[in-house]
């Protein structure tokens, strides 16, 4: 029974991130005339170059991508992409007959836009869905030319956006690019979670005060890690440690009080699960 509605939740996400998707879509982007990439992209020209309906655009370019998907690359897109790929064509076209544009300012479609859509896409990945698109055009890419995955994505959205520069002017494929950064940076933040902690690595001759000091001042947890010196060929403990954002000045300065000679390397957290945090 939890097997099957994890089955349902996982679902339900996917269907729930496509619709926030198609409404970033329908609402900011596509009105807007920015062409963010991806097959959206390309619908969002055709739309306004020929009045072709996007959803339905979408549609047609996506199905012969996951036809040659499957066959070339194999199995690798599961009904969740499936899925995902028909409902965001089917809600773009549904929204369209409904939306009002929000804004006339280029601009503001371009952040809420890529807000909105990085936010839906963010919720469909991480529930392990997908909305097709130029992801499959780039492994297909990858696997018949001597690039990466990374670099055949750039090189169609690059192009898209190329497109859209030429039927819709320079300006508004500025404003695309703009769009897909923030679409970027907010999926990462769906996917990886706000950076709300800290972790810092301290190596010192003092570990064993150190780490006490963190247990009781601090009252967060150590993990000695076993680290030897390349240049010395000396054996040390590393502490790892995790702690807030709030709590790194006072780290640092404990720290300080213990080894002002300690060598201390802090870098942002996300989705810290355990004790003290976030449950699992």
């Amino acid at each position: 029974m939890g097997k099957v509605f994890k089955i349902i939740r996982e679902y339900v996400g996917v269907l729930f991130g496509v619709a926030i998707t198609a409404f970033g879509l329908s609402w900011f982007l596509i009105p807007s005339r920015i062409a963010a990439g991806g097959v959206s992209g390309l619908a969002t020209v055709a739309y306004h170059l020929f009045d072709f309906p996007v959803g339905l655009t979408m549609l047609a370019l996506n199905i012969p991508l996951f036809i040659a998907g499957i066959t070339i690359l194999g199995a690798v897109y599961g009904a969740k992409t499936f899925i995902g790929t028909i409902t965001l064509s089917l809600l773009v076209d549904l929204f369209q007959r409904w939306a009002v544009p929000l804004t006339s300012d280029p601009l503001l479609s371009a952040i809420y836009g890529g807000v909105v859509t990085g936010i839906g896409l963010g919720i469909t990945f991480r529930f392990g869905g997908s909305t097709g698109g130029t992801d499959m055009a780039a492994q297909l890419i990858a696997k018949f030319f001597p690039t990466s995955v990374g670099r055949a994505l750039l090189l169609v959205d690059g192009f898209v956006i190329a497109l859209a520069g030429f039927a819709f002017g320079p300006e508004l494929a500025l404003y695309a690019l703009l769009a897909v950064f923030i679409t970027t940076k907010a999926i990462d933040v769906v996917q990886e979670g706000q950076s709300y902690a800290k972790a810092a690595f301290i190596i010192t001759d003092y570990s064993d005060k150190v780490g006490q000091m963190v247990l009781t001042k601090l009252e967060r947890g150590a993990t000695a890690l076993k680290g030897t010196g390349v240049y010395t060929g000396a054996d040390r403990e590393v502490l790892y440690v995790i702690v807030s954002r709030s709590e790194i000045r006072s780290l640092c300065q404990l720290v300080n009080e213990i080894d002002p000679n300690a060598f201390v390397v802090i870098s942002d957290v996300h989705e810290v699960l355990g004790e003290g945090f976030k449950r699992l």
